[in-house]
């Protein structure tokens, strides 16, 4: 990691310590009310039918909770706040007028992402805790898939959104991509239950990942298996850089 990248994730922080009141409700007390209405109120009618997966749906739903939240904080902060970094505000223009190059912008980017990701799951990771959503003192290791899952869809959605003109096609990306993610990557159910022709597909996605590995920590069955599933988002991650660099580069260098 160069200098460059450390002072423009410098940069994306000092930013969010002034602004973090505005992303209260999206990265702090929304997945709060996911976990009350769904692990507490729509868990009990789950465990009077028999549970889910064997076990009480508070803990099966809090880790899911927790890693799918982190991707739909990072992808909107991904896809309209890079193209108010190109277009709107042009922060990042002023930026690669520095020392920087564009690929120091987009990596501080990324970075910045996994630190806000980690800064909002720790208090929800104590709430799930108190509330009874956590079972294993290996818990805190659920950050590691946390903060790479939000990496993850910044990496990708950045390298995306910095090609774009304009945010038209953002919409269709939240409703067609991020929010099926959300709803069918094993977050409230277990993937068992979809239909054999479907399951291959929740397998290639990193959010199913995110929320297998992070699942893992919070009820103690971390293993072999879990390794494999944070090295799966690793390596989509080092895939996606790559091409997030690139776009940034074309984009901003005059």
């Amino acid at each position: 990691m160069s200098a460059l990248v450390v002072r423009a994730l410098e940069r994306e922080l000092l930013v969010y310590a002034r602004t973090w009141r505005g992303n209260v409700f999206t990265s702090f007390i929304q997945p709060l009310l996911f976990l009350g209405a769904m692990g507490l109120g729509l868990g009990g009618l789950v465990d009077d039918a028999g549970g889910a997966a064997g076990t009480d749906y508070l803990v099966f739903v809090a880790p899911g909770l927790l890693a799918a939240s982190a991707l739909l904080s990072s992808a909107g902060e991904s896809l309209w706040g890079v193209m108010g970094g190109v277009k709107w505000m042009g922060q990042f223009n002023s930026m690669v007028a520095t020392a920087m190059v564009p690929g120091d912008v987009y990596g501080g980017l990324v970075l910045s992402t996994g630190v806000r990701s980690f800064i909002a799951a720790v208090p929800f990771l104590v709430v799930a805790t108190l509330f009874g959503g956590v079972t294993s003192w290996l818990a805190p290791l659920a950050l590691v898939p946390t903060v790479l899952v939000a990496m993850v869809g910044s990496a990708v959605l950045s390298a995306y959104s910095v090609t774009k003109q304009d945010d038209s096609t953002f919409p269709i990306i939240m409703r067609l991509g991020i929010i099926p993610l959300f709803l069918f990557s094993g977050t409230f159910f277990p993937v068992e239950q979809l239909p054999d022709a479907v399951r291959p597909v929740v397998w290639i996605s990193p959010l199913w990942h995110g929320v297998e590995a992070t699942r893992d920590a919070t009820a103690g069955g971390v293993d072999g298996v879990t390794a494999l599933h944070i090295a799966v988002l690793a390596a989509v991650l080092a895939a996606a850089v790559p091409m997030g660099v690139r776009g940034f580069t074309r984009r901003l260098t005059p």
